[in-house]
């Protein structure tokens, strides 16, 4: 398991307990638990209700689904220094989606009773959480206009990019440990294609490849890659 001073590293690299007072902050870092998972394996599934809002402290989560046809769905990913679960906290309904680890990846969990009394207590924190909400809408609407409107290459430098959200991800140093076929789930084309893309994208000067990982060069130019007519 990870060390307390590992997890209080990994508490003073998130974003949302700036936003609190030192008395607020004592009490969400008391809080906390960890956990570890072996790669492939859940970190929570469809049809449970949240118990916690979840954090990435080393790893890769997918968040996803499966169609009736067995067909599996990746809605985003999240890298470490990401969170994720907050609408399932907001409302007290069953999740809509799971979430599993790709590789072996350690989590960071705020009990629901936690981040409950902090959005009753902390006008900061609901601010934060307004902003994170925001975003992650933000994201999913841009999911869906890329996955209509742009090419593969460009689907697949815009799914890369949106790894490095600086609001949603603000911690994700320049290399991303995602293979192919996970990227190729989150982007919604072929493994095939995503190696050509890969190829497009290193020959642009926009990431550099490694053995189940990226090296991202230019995000901006990631994020503001051109579609062209296909």
């Amino acid at each position: 398991m990870s060390t307390p001073a590992e997890l209080a590293a990994f508490f003073a690299r998130c974003s949302w307990p700036r936003a609190l007072t030192q008395a607020e902050r004592d009490l969400a870092f008391e809080a906390l638990y960890v956990r570890r998972h072996e790669a492939h394996s859940y970190v929570c599934q469809r049809d449970e209700i949240a118990d916690s809002w979840v954090g990435v402290m080393e790893g890769f989560l997918s968040v996803q689904d499966t169609t009736l046809e067995g067909k599996l769905v990746m809605y985003t990913g999240v890298a470490p220094g990401g969170w994720f679960g907050e609408g399932s906290l907001l409302k007290p309904e069953q999740r809509k989606y799971e979430a599993m680890a790709t590789r072996p990846t350690v989590t960071v969990h705020l009990p629901r009773k936690t981040f409950g009394w902090l959005l009753e207590h902390s006008i900061p924190f609901n601010h934060f959480m307004l902003s994170h909400l925001n975003e992650r809408l933000g994201q999913f609407i841009a999911m869906v206009k890329f996955d209509r409107l742009l090419e593969p290459t460009a689907r697949a430098a815009r799914g890369i990019a949106g790894l490095f959200h600086p609001v949603l991800y603000p911690n994700t140093d320049a290399t991303l440990r995602i293979n192919q076929e996970e990227l190729g789930w989150l982007v919604g084309v072929s493994r095939q294609r995503v190696n050509t893309a890969l190829t497009e994208l290193e020959a642009a000067g926009l990431i550099r490849r490694g053995y189940g990982h990226l090296v991202v060069m230019d995000r901006q130019g990631l994020s503001r890659y051109p579609s062209p007519a296909t």
